[in-house]
C-alpha cells in the first residue's frame, strides 16, 4: 500500500514537471512569436519591407493567431512583393495574397469586438479582380459573400462600386444568375449603401466646419481628419456617381414604367419596394407618368411619412395648387426628425423652387439645408448660381450689375471650402464668376475701391468692392 502511494505521489510529481515543461515552452514560444512580431511590425511602419519579411515569414508560419498585424502588415508586404515581381513568382504572391485575406478571417474576424469580415473578404474579391485570378461569375459572387456575410464592415466604396458592377456585366452577358429584379434590388441597396457611409463621415466632417465657424482653432489630428473625411466623403460620391453612370440605360424611363408596371401588384404591400420605386422614378424624371401618381398615393395609405408628403406636395404643385401643395411640404420637414434626412428634403423643395425661378423661396431652402447639414456644398452652389443668373436684374449701373459675381464666387467657395465631393465644380464657378466681376481697372476707373454697393433686387446683400491692392 505504501509502494503504491510512494509510486502514485513520484507519478504525481513527473506528471506536474512535465506541465511545467510544457507551459515554459509555451510561454518561451509566444514571447519568441511576440518578438518576431515586434521586429517585423517596425520594420514596415517605415516601409522596410526587405527587412521585415523574414520575421514576418516566421511569425505567420509558427504563430498565425499571436498579433493582427501579421495580417494588416502582411498584406503590405505582399502586395510590395507583387508589385516587385514578374512571371510565375508574382502569382504565388498573388496566391498568397488571396490566402492571407482567408487567414485574416480565420484568425482575427473581429477587431475591438467589432467584426471586420465584409471589409476583409471584400479585399480578397478585388484582389482577385485586379489580378485577374477567377472569372466574373465567381468575383461577383465573392463581393456577394463579403456584403451579405457582414454589410457593416463592407464600407470601401471601391468594392461597393466593384459590386455592383460585377453584377452588372452578368445582367448584360445575360447570366441566367441575374434578374432583372436582382440587378435593381442591388442597385437600390448600394445607393442607400453609398449614402449612408457618405452621411456617416459628412456627420464627422460637420461637427469640425461648426467648430471652425464658432471660431475655435482645430488641433492637429483634427486638421488631419477633416482632409481624411473630406477624402473619404468625395470617395462615395464618385464611385456612386459612377455606379449611377452604368445603370443608366436601365435606369431609363422608357425601362423603369413597364418595369415597376410589372412588379407593381406583386409588391404593393412592400414598403421597401414602393419607397424605393417612387423615389427611383423622380430622381429619373419619371413623374409625367400615371403610375408614379400611383406610387406615391400607395406609399402614403402604407404609412404616411416625410417623404409620402413631399410627394404629394411635389404632385399637389405640378397640377399648378401651389398653396396646397406648400402644406404639404411643411408636412414633410416637420414628420422628419433625422437632420439629414430632412436636408435632403429640403434642398430637393430649393431645387424645385429654384427651377420655378422663384429664387427667394429656393434660397430660404437652401439656407435652411446648410443649418441641418453644413458639408452640403451643392447648397451653396445653387445659391451662387442663383445669384449670378440674377446679375442683369440687380443694380443701377452695369459696374453693380457685374459686382453681383462677387457674392456668387463667395458662395462657390463656401461651397469648397466645407464639401470635396463638389470642390473641383465649385473652383471652377469661383474661376468664372471672378471672370465675370468687375476687374481691377474697372474699380480704379469707376473709383469704388473699397465701397460698399447694396443690392435691392431679392438678393438683398450687400458686396465690399475689393481692394486694389489685393
Amino acid at each position: 500500500m505504501k509502494l503504491q502511494k510512494k509510486t502514485t505521489s513520484l507519478f504525481s510529481m513527473l506528471l506536474l514537471h512535465v506541465l511545467m515543461f510544457e507551459t515554459n515552452i509555451k510561454a518561451q514560444s509566444n514571447d519568441e512569436c511576440l518578438q518576431q512580431v515586434s521586429i517585423f511590425a517596425e520594420y514596415a511602419k517605415v516601409k522596410n519591407y526587405d527587412a521585415a519579411l523574414s520575421p514576418w515569414r516566421e511569425s505567420r508560419e509558427n504563430c498565425p493567431s499571436a498579433n493582427a498585424a501579421i495580417y494588416s502588415y502582411g498584406e503590405r508586404i505582399l502586395q510590395q512583393l507583387i508589385e516587385d515581381s514578374e512571371g510565375s513568382e508574382k502569382d504565388q504572391h498573388i496566391d498568397d495574397l488571396i490566402l492571407l485575406y482567408e487567414q485574416w478571417v480565420e484568425y482575427f474576424p473581429e477587431r475591438k469586438g467589432v467584426s471586420e469580415v465584409g471589409g476583409i473578404m471584400g479585399k480578397k474579391a478585388q484582389a482577385l479582380l485586379d489580378y485577374e485570378k477567377a472569372d466574373k461569375k465567381t468575383i461577383y459572387l465573392s463581393f456577394q459573400e463579403a456584403y451579405e456575410s457582414d454589410p457593416n464592415s463592407f464600407t470601401n466604396p471601391k468594392h461597393i462600386y466593384n459590386y455592383f458592377k460585377s453584377l452588372h456585366d452578368l445582367f448584360k452577358e445575360k447570366n441566367l444568375l441575374v434578374s432583372e429584379e436582382l440587378l435593381f434590388e442591388v442597385y437600390e441597396d448600394l445607393s442607400e449603401k453609398f449614402v449612408k457611409e457618405g452621411d456617416n463621415y459628412s456627420k464627422r466632417l460637420d461637427a469640425l466646419i461648426n467648430k471652425e465657424d464658432e471660431g475655435s482653432a482645430l488641433s492637429n489630428v483634427e486638421q488631419r481628419n477633416k482632409k481624411a473625411f473630406g477624402s473619404y466623403i468625395n470617395a462615395f460620391s464618385v464611385f456612386h456617381s459612377n455606379m449611377d453612370k452604368i445603370i443608366a440605360r436601365e435606369a431609363s424611363c422608357e425601362n423603369l414604367i413597364p418595369f415597376y408596371q410589372r412588379n407593381f401588384a406583386e409588391n404593393k404591400g412592400d414598403l421597401i419596394w414602393i419607397k424605393r420605386a417612387t423615389s427611383r422614378m423622380y430622381t429619373k424624371e419619371c413623374t409625367e407618368s400615371d403610375l408614379f401618381v400611383t406610387l406615391v398615393e400607395t406609399m402614403h395609405q402604407l404609412e404616411p411619412s416625410a417623404d409620402s408628403a413631399y410627394f404629394l406636395g411635389y404632385l399637389t404643385d405640378k397640377a399648378g395648387n401651389t398653396q396646397e401643395a406648400l402644406k404639404y411640404y411643411s408636412e414633410a420637414i416637420e414628420l422628419e426628425d433625422d437632420a439629414y434626412k430632412r436636408a435632403a428634403i429640403l434642398y430637393r423643395l430649393g431645387l424645385e423652387f429654384k427651377r420655378a425661378n422663384k429664387y427667394s423661396v429656393a434660397r430660404n431652402y437652401f439656407q435652411r439645408t446648410l443649418q441641418d447639414r453644413p458639408s452640403m456644398g451643392k447648397a451653396y452652389l445653387a445659391i451662387a448660381n442663383m445669384y449670378a443668373a440674377s446679375a442683369n436684374n440687380c443694380g443701377d449701373s452695369q459696374f453693380e450689375k457685374r459686382a453681383v459675381y462677387w457674392l456668387a464666387a463667395e458662395e462657390a467657395r463656401k461651397a469648397a471650402r466645407v464639401d470635396p465631393s463638389v470642390k473641383r465644380d465649385a473652383d471652377k464657378y469661383v474661376e468664372s464668376y471672378m471672370g465675370r466681376a468687375p476687374s481691377k481697372t474697372d474699380i480704379f476707373t469707376e473709383g469704388k475701391e473699397g465701397q460698399t454697393v447694396t443690392f435691392s433686387c431679392w438678393i438683398g446683400r450687400s458686396v465690399t468692392v475689393p481692394s486694389l491692392s489685393k
